[in-house]
């Protein structure tokens, strides 16, 4: 299913979209794919799979330390992309990436988009990846029906975000904060005035997913109430894995019921 399926089913239902993030291969790349159906079956829309870095500059500690632990693991990209097709063709949902731009060029531009193609990969984040030097790798992206998605944050300005808003496809990432992801309590105000305004200015010209420091069905309901298309969770999900490294069971139901909960608080 593609991306933008997902988000005109969502748009027919008037709830936003949740997308839920865990990194391939922590604690193994085995248990990834049992991860994301738990997640699926408790109501997530779309699979985003980290790709693990060894210096993520955009995340913070639960992040870091999950991709530490697959990177341990001797998870390898090819490993992620096998795991990626199990888990497209078993829960029909679209699977996103999220890279560094390091990791793509490592394999080649071409070899890790062609590689994604074949496991039916939707779309891919690169954080450290700005628009004005993704213009090739956009066309080539493009060429093999995969989404490029860029990322707009409190601080871009509307000339920048035009741009952006330009060159991305399948949704604009919309981060909801200054600094790096990781749980959050609350939320300030200019989080809700900047998701306001990037919501605006897109103008419904793309879909918007916001993300960073949501854990919380309160949040989640926060953030569509303020327009959003998605809200994106990840180290919520990561953290159940690190508290329950010893008992795979207990993870699972608990990634399967804080998706339940998360997804209840999605309608508009």
């Amino acid at each position: 299913m593609k991306i933008s399926e997902k988000f005109k089913e969502g748009k027919e239902q008037k709830r936003s979209l949740l997308i839920g993030f865990i990194t391939a291969g922590d604690p193994s790349i085995e248990l990834t794919p049992k991860f994301a159906k738990a997640l699926v079956e408790g109501g997530v829309d779309i699979i985003e799979l980290g790709i693990p870095f060894s210096d993520p500059i955009a995340d913070g500690p639960t992040i870091q330390s999950s991709s530490m632990r697959s990177l341990s693991n001797g998870t390898t990209t090819k490993d992620i992309l096998d795991i990626s097709k199990k888990i497209v063709e078993e829960l029909d949902v679209p699977v996103v990436l999220l890279t560094y731009c390091n990791t793509i060029m490592k394999m080649g531009i071409e070899k890790f988009l062609q590689g994604a193609k074949k496991a039916g990969i939707s779309g891919i984040i690169s954080p450290d990846l700005p628009p004005e030097e993704a213009v090739e790798y956009v066309r080539l992206a493009k060429s093999k029906s995969i989404n490029t998605i860029f990322l707009a944050s409190p601080a871009t300005n509307d000339m920048r975000l035009d741009r952006i808003i330009d060159s991305t496809s399948g949704f604009l990432y919309m981060v909801s904060l200054f600094g790096v992801t990781g749980t959050r309590d609350l939320f300030t105000e200019y989080s809700s005035q900047a998701t306001k305004r990037i919501v605006e200015k897109v103008n419904g010209r793309v879909p918007v997913a916001v993300g960073f420091g949501i854990s919380r069905p309160e949040h989640v309901s926060n953030f569509t109430k303020l327009g959003v298309d998605g809200v994106i969770v990840g180290s919520a999900f990561i953290k159940i894995i690190e508290d329950n490294l010893s008992n795979t069971d207990l993870i699972i139901d608990k990634l399967n019921n804080l998706a339940k909960e998360l997804s209840q608080a999605t309608s508009n």
